[in-house]
């Protein structure tokens, strides 16, 4: 502590970044400061603080900081430091999946429809998102049935075929010149009035189809244009009726027992509720505006970011407002609502989190359990020098020998670090040699420790070997050829669960029930899927390419196109002819060869 204190006065009154580090001078926690020199201290006076930042500070054996010039530069730079250090106390989005959009590719001739997760400023239309339970393939469909929309990309110069669509009456055309640009234009028109809300229509379309569809028999076509109609029914029910004006913003609350929090986001575009996500955090910061504002910057890293932001009156408004104007580019309206229809949403929001906060607190103890804690019991069980923060799996896997691949995947703080998984395709080994893989495999990764890459590569604190207790001489034989340290080797013998390490011959049994044995079983499948996965598709791969040389006419370049196309053999097996001539150079007399050989010799 006594490099803290006189760290603690030679602070200075800048705005910037501080990292906290613990004993193992990993860091623990990062945040940004308008005046570092004051916040900083905050942590290490009497007065008091919330139990979570008691507990992080409890761990502080040190610390840095880093001047910026803004407020809002440090801001920017704390979300950098979050992604790339991942620090146990910060907030830390693993679930921040984004949400599907209806995309209407406005800069072509003949504009196509499609789903995207990504908005790019591309002068293209955007519509959505899309949640709660409704389905944008649904979307789409109802779009092309109603509006004859086209859905494919394919080329509108040139003389070309229709495809089936056209015929069973659900594109017009545009790529075989069937339909005009102005016809095409109104179809367009008719489509996005659709997706800004105006429902009627498409429901009248789909009701005439439906009751043509009975009427010939043709029952199961008319279930599908049912269960399409009660998907229209859903979406108009989402229109929030009580609203005078469309409002378009996200609105945003934040629920906390000073050790847990949480936050719901409820989501309006033009009056219409899309739907709602909740989100449990565990962070350590110092007050309650703090902890919103770090879970804006990552939400909206991964979100579109909207015209209105609702929230409650702690949130640091102006400095959001600036940051969203400054890294995006983008004017945010933040608007601290107390009363009205916008008051009246973030109750809503409110009570949501509060839910589900007082729903989840169980949960994420036991999380906490199943990982942090495991942590520290693996550390006592196998008497390890440190905290394991950063453990790495490896595993291998291969059919006698054949399209040989190995795994890594990572876990940091008991948790799966899915950006940081690598996947190697074994190179120098001969046959069906797990050991001698494995140690090229673990070769190649340690290279990468005090190299450049070693930013992209962080030295971990325990390896983990899918195996017994050959597995781990013949990797701890590499370990020693290259005078590795401070990294930790143990192995998993999946038949008995013992753990093997470096210092015993005799493994040790961990009780079946105990969490830390359950977080190793975790990171062994993990890493036994990772590498099965990999070796599956490359086979499949393989094997497929080695099918379709076999067929006459079928070169490098129709190869490559029916790959890219369906990716596995299965999968052109089970496709059409008609389908098999939507891939660049194939003819339909080629796709009935291709059809005829695989029907004929699989």
């Amino acid at each position: 502590m006594d490099v803290i204190k006189e760290k603690l006065k030679l602070l200075p009154e800048n705005p910037g970044v501080y990292i906290m580090l613990d004993e193992y001078q990993n860091v623990i926690y990062i945040g940004k400061a308008r005046v570092l020199k004051n916040r900083v201290r905050q942590y290490f006076h009497n007065s008091p603080k919330p139990e979570k930042v008691m507990k992080m500070v409890e761990n502080i054996r040190d610390f840095n900081y880093i001047i910026t010039q803004t407020e809002i530069d440090a801001l920017a730079l704390e979300n950098n430091l979050i992604k790339k250090y991942k620090p146990k106390y910060n907030i830390l989005l693993k679930d921040d999946k984004t949400y599907p959009y209806i995309k209407v590719d406005m800069r072509e001739e003949f504009p196509t429809f499609s789903i995207t997760r990504k908005i790019k400023k591309d002068g293209c239309k955007y519509f959505g998102p899309f949640m709660g339970g409704i389905n944008c393939k649904d979307i789409l469909d109802t779009l092309q049935l109603s509006f004859c929309v086209r859905l494919c990309h394919t080329a509108t110069t040139g003389k070309k075929r229709e495809c089936l669509n056209y015929h069973i009456g659900r594109c017009t055309a545009p790529c075989a010149g069937k339909v005009t640009k102005e016809d095409y234009a109104l179809q367009v028109k008719r489509a996005l009035s659709f997706l800004d809300g105006n429902y009627k229509e498409a429901e009248k379309v789909l009701s005439d189809k439906m009751l043509n569809a009975a009427e010939n028999e043709n029952f199961e076509m008319a279930l599908d244009y049912k269960n399409k109609l009660a998907m229209l029914s859903k979406l108009e029910a989402k229109r929030i009726t009580s609203l005078n004006t469309f409002i378009d913003a996200d609105i945003i609350a934040y629920s906390t027992n000073n050790l847990y929090s949480a936050v719901n986001i409820l989501i309006t575009r033009k009056g219409i509720m899309q739907g709602g996500s909740n989100f449990a955090l565990d962070e350590a910061h110092m007050s309650d505006g703090e902890a919103l504002t770090g879970f804006i910057t990552q939400y909206y890293l991964n979100h579109e970011i909207p015209s209105e932001i609702i929230v409650e009156e702690f949130c640091e408004k102006e400095l959001l407002q600036n940051y969203f104007k400054d890294k995006f580019g983008k004017t945010v309206e933040i608007t601290v609502a107390k009363q009205g229809n916008k008051a009246r949403l973030l109750q809503m929001a409110k009570q949501n989190a509060v839910e589900f906060l007082e729903k989840s607190i169980d949960k994420i103890k036991h999380k906490d359990d199943m990982t942090v804690n495991a942590c520290k019991r693996l550390q006592q069980l196998l008497s390890l020098q440190k905290y394991p923060r950063r453990m790495e799996c490896y595993d291998i896997s291969n059919v006698s020998g054949v399209d040989k691949v190995g795994s890594m995947v990572v876990f940091i703080d008991g948790e799966a670090d899915r950006n940081s998984y690598r996947r190697f395709k074994i190179k120098t080994v001969e046959g069906a040699n797990d050991f001698a893989s494995l140690q090229e495999m673990l070769l190649r990764r340690l290279e990468k420790l005090g190299s450049e890459e070693e930013d992209k590569f962080p030295k971990p604190d325990l390896v983990i070997i899918d195996g017994g207790k050959g597995q781990l001489s013949s990797v701890n034989e590499i370990f020693e050829q290259n005078g590795v340290e401070g990294i930790e080797l143990i192995s998993l013998a999946k038949r008995e669960e013992e753990v093997f390490t470096i210092s015993s011959d005799v493994g040790i049994k961990i009780p079946h029930r105990d969490y830390a044995l359950k977080m190793l079983q975790r990171i062994r499948d993990e890493a036994h899927r990772f590498a099965i996965t990999y070796f599956r598709n490359l086979h499949s791969k393989n094997n497929l390419k080695s099918v379709l040389s076999e067929i006459e006419g079928i070169g490098k370049v129709r190869r490559k196109a029916l790959l890219e196309k369906f990716g596995t053999l299965n999968k052109i097996m089970e496709a059409s002819v008609d389908e098999l001539c939507e891939c660049d150079g194939i003819s339909k007399s080629v796709a009935q060869k291709i059809k005829s050989y695989l029907d004929e010799n699989l």
